[in-house]
């Protein structure tokens, strides 16, 4: 890990995670979606990005956290992973935050289930944790 890195983050469920800046393409307001019929459940659907259709996928579900109230939209987290891009559906947008490598430790033991899977670590932060996501094994689905 580096020595100071830059985190873009957001929330889920009351909890504060981050994503690597340099992982991340855009930060949009809620988009209209277009189902997919058969896809596994944690894709929500597809938005048209400028001409670009892009798979949105719920990171409520994908990290087994309850389901986001139906009078909240979520907001799109843009991502890149070598030469495709997704959606990740978050509750709201954070501010972009630089931190350090000694206030990052291991996934926390309360962290459980798929979860614990896609979680780096977390860095210590006044009052809360940052959880750090695993950008790459959170946007590979697993079979059905």
């Amino acid at each position: 890990m580096k020595a100071n890195e830059q985190y873009c983050t957001f929330s889920l469920a009351g909890l504060h995670f981050g994503i690597p800046v340099e992982q991340v393409q855009e930060v949009i307001r809620p988009q209209d979606m277009t189902p997919v019929p058969l896809a596994p459940s944690v894709i929500s659907g597809l938005i048209n990005l400028r001409g670009q259709i892009v798979t949105a996928m719920d990171l409520r579900r994908r990290l087994g956290l309850p389901a986001r109230p139906a009078d909240k939209p979520p907001m799109n987290i843009v991502v890149r992973n070598d030469d495709s891009a997704l959606s990740f559906l978050v509750d709201a947008i954070g501010d972009v935050i630089e931190v350090t490598a000694e206030t990052f430790e291991e996934p926390p033991d309360t962290l459980t289930g798929e979860a614990r899977e896609l979680i780096l670590g977390a860095h210590k932060l006044d009052g809360r944790l940052l959880l750090v996501l695993d950008t790459a094994r959170t946007m590979a689905l697993q079979p059905a």
